[in-house]
């Protein structure tokens, strides 16, 4: 199956020219790609005459209107309706392409995908899934900002769609999953996340649910996946950033304070390169926008063509691994196994 993947061009703090140079880059990564480039001619064309064959695997749809980094979600599905984060999604909705990509508007993206793909059967919010480095493997979270208020079968549903998402993208034959929470006592936390907790034990699901976790742990990874509502998410993914960017202009301030220092930064350079590419946001660039019926993936806006490229890696695993149908699976079985009603994909 050729994999046709659906740029929104316009979508991103630098774009159309991290959105180029990433897909070029994709390409040389795998082979055989296609893609859907949505934006202005004007400004794409003159870049893609940089890279021949990412010109030879693509096909420019011109449109000049682009959302707003600041567009109010309602706003977008209005007057966006031409945009080229909205043709991208439509892309995949008329079966064009295999999943749609865009470094544009969070928000924007999610009202789009939801109104034009609608939610897989058997969800009833889609959430929004990325990795997160770890001392140990890389973690899946989720929900980073979609779902502000959140009931237990939100984070139940939230749970299975990780659960499936870590097994897709990290490769993990049995993801252990936890429930952030405020302590790891069952009593613990508040009526939302202890109910959810027991959705999980009682489904009858092949989940290795270990129980509840807090902050420290996510770092640590003592589960695979961690669940929570989107209003913690965001807060505990912006915390998480901010605290990485402290450490890393402190450790710059640091080496520079002295001509001792700066030779000790000569000396421990090998071990802090092998520490930035560890710990590089661009490796772990592209959230999937998960419970959707269709892959869409959101990358960080203020990304460069190396992170935009990682986002369509992750776009391209997700279809190749069957993520969406894994989870309709899942929910089937969760809603009662053969015996049960069978929902499928539109």
């Amino acid at each position: 199956m050729t994999l046709v993947i659906a740029l929104d061009a316009m979508g991103g703090d630098s774009a159309p020219g991290i959105v180029i140079d990433g897909a070029a880059k994709a390409l040389r990564q795998t082979p055989g790609l296609r893609f859907l480039l949505f934006g202005d001619e004007a400004r794409i064309a003159p870049l893609l005459d940089r890279h021949r064959d990412l010109a030879a695997a693509s096909e420019l749809r011109h449109t000049e209107v682009a959302v707003a980094p600041d567009a109010k979600p309602s706003q977008a599905l209005r007057q966006g309706r031409r945009s080229s984060m909205r043709l991208a999604v439509e892309a995949v909705k008329a079966g064009e392409a295999t999943a749609a990509v865009s470094a544009g508007n969070t928000g924007a993206l999610m009202a789009m995908a939801k109104f034009v793909l609608k939610t897989l059967p058997g969800i009833d919010r889609p959430a929004i899934a990325t990795l997160l480095p770890t001392r140990r493997d890389p973690v899946v979270m989720l929900d980073l900002g979609a779902n502000v208020d959140c009931g237990p079968e939100h984070l139940f549903q939230f749970a299975v769609m990780g659960e499936v998402y870590a097994r897709a993208v990290l490769d993990i034959a049995k993801p252990s999953v936890g429930l952030l929470n405020v302590g790891t006592e069952e009593v613990k936390g508040d009526s939302v996340v202890r109910a959810a907790a027991a959705l999980i034990r009682d489904s009858g699901l092949a989940i290795d649910y270990y129980g509840f976790v807090e902050g420290g742990d996510v770092s640590e990874g003592r589960v695979h996946v961690v669940v929570t509502d989107g209003f913690t998410g965001n807060v505990a993914l912006k915390i998480t950033e901010g605290t990485a960017r402290l450490f890393s202009s402190a450790l710059r301030q640091a080496f520079r304070s002295s001509w001792r220092a700066r030779l000790g930064y000569l000396l421990a350079r090998p071990a802090l390169d092998r520490m930035r590419e560890r710990f590089d946001p661009r490796l772990y660039n592209g959230a999937m926008f998960l419970g959707l019926n269709g892959v869409v993936v959101k990358s960080h806006g203020g990304t460069d063509a190396v992170g935009f490229a990682a986002a369509i890696a992750t776009a391209i695993q997700l279809v190749r691994q069957g993520t969406n149908e894994r989870i309709i699976a899942e929910m089937n079985a969760a809603a009662g196994g053969v015996a049960g009603p069978k929902v499928v994909a539109s």
